[in-house]
């Protein structure tokens, strides 16, 4: 009776087990008129910025010194001392001031001097003039020789011709006089005077009395590379190539335009020397100061990006652009970068919206949602 109980027990445990493997597809719910779950579409949140089509410049940055146009170690040309020192250390200067006077008592007493022999040889020369009328007179009536006559007007040359030579060395004198006032030749800022008065000077002197530089218009020179020379003349020929002069660790600067280029490249580097001139009339730059130069060479219209939108990869550049919600890859060419924007030559109309980051998500055709940029950004 026992043995029996437990072989209906085995067979109603087999019954029901096999009847759940049979209606396994049911219960589990995967039966082929079970619906299965749908799977959500990934949306990315990214920022994007605007394609822009404008007019910007071709530049070039350097690094520039400000040199004077003129420059002058101011010196005595004259040997005598010095009376009066008629400027303040590094005052500004302008054309025709008076910088130095100089002790003049010497050529004063020469330059009197002078004229007293002047006087003397013109009354001789009056003198002289009168004996020859006299004489040819005389030789008219018979009353004197040719001899004399000639005798008088050889007198009265060689007292011409000292006459002559005695102006030029009046005039001498008198330039000699003017070196003992020494004037500004043009506008500028003196440097410290290396003599005072009662200095002896002369014109062998190595040391200058001072300097004086020109302060206003100034030159910034700098190198650019030799690939934009021919660019560069032809931006010059069009008046279109700028300079623009910024002291580093300062917001001043000054702008200028391009004075020369250097009439060879130098081979060791494939630089070329080009020289800007500034107005600097609030003299922002001074002789000797390092500056960041940046040379204009044109400008263009062309279609502008930021750089941080340009991705790269092994088939070239290419940009993610959003449309109707999804982003897409867009292959360009990147003609050069500046300034934290990149100048697309092909690839790009100037109207696209691209994006600018969440970019590593991204693969053609993902779904995006562009979320509001950060201020400042």
């Amino acid at each position: 009776m026992k043995r029996r109980t437990w072989l209906v027990a085995l067979v109603l445990v087999g019954g029901i087990a096999a009847a759940a493997f049979a209606t396994r597809s049911t219960w589990m719910g995967t039966g082929a008129n079970a619906q299965a779950p749908q799977q959500r579409v990934r949306v990315i949140s990214i920022e994007t910025a605007k394609a822009e089509r404008k007019t910007v410049p071709l530049e070039v940055d350097s690094i520039g010194t400000v040199t004077p146009i003129a420059s002058v170690a101011i010196k005595s040309r004259v040997e005598t001392t010095i009376t009066n020192v008629h400027f303040e250390d590094g005052a500004k200067v302008n054309e025709g001031d008076i910088l130095f006077t100089l002790d003049s008592r010497q050529i004063d007493a020469q330059i009197a001097q002078a004229e007293g022999q002047l006087a003397r040889d013109q009354a001789q020369l009056a003198g002289a003039e009168r004996d020859l009328k006299r004489f040819s007179e005389l030789i008219a009536k018979g009353a004197t020789t040719q001899v004399n006559v000639d005798n008088a007007k050889t007198q009265s040359d060689i007292l011409a011709g000292t006459i002559k030579a005695g102006e030029s060395a009046l005039e001498n004198l008198r330039v000699q006089k003017s070196y003992t006032v020494i004037r500004a030749p043009f506008a500028g800022r003196i440097s410290a005077a290396n003599v005072k008065i009662g200095n002896f000077v002369r014109p062998a002197d190595l040391t200058p009395m001072a300097t004086l530089n020109q302060m206003a218009p100034v030159y910034v020179a700098f190198a650019v590379p030799q690939r934009v020379l021919g660019e560069l003349r032809d931006g010059i020929k069009d008046g279109v190539s700028m300079v623009k002069a910024t002291i580093p660790g300062s917001n001043k600067s000054e702008d200028g335009k391009v004075a020369m280029v250097e009439n060879a490249v130098d081979a060791t580097t494939g630089m070329v020397t080009v020289r800007g001139i500034m107005d600097n009339k609030v003299e922002t730059l001074w002789p000797g100061t390092l500056v960041t130069a940046k040379l204009t060479v044109r400008t263009e219209e062309a279609v502008i990006v930021p750089s941080v939108a340009v991705q790269r990869s092994q088939a070239g550049n290419f940009v993610f652009v959003v449309k109707n919600g999804t982003a897409n890859v867009q292959k360009v060419e990147v003609g050069r970068t500046t300034q934290g924007v990149s100048i697309i030559t092909s690839g790009l109309e100037g109207t696209e919206e691209v994006v600018i980051d969440g970019q590593l998500l991204l693969s053609n055709g993902s779904r995006v949602e562009v979320r509001p940029r950060k201020a400042g950004v």
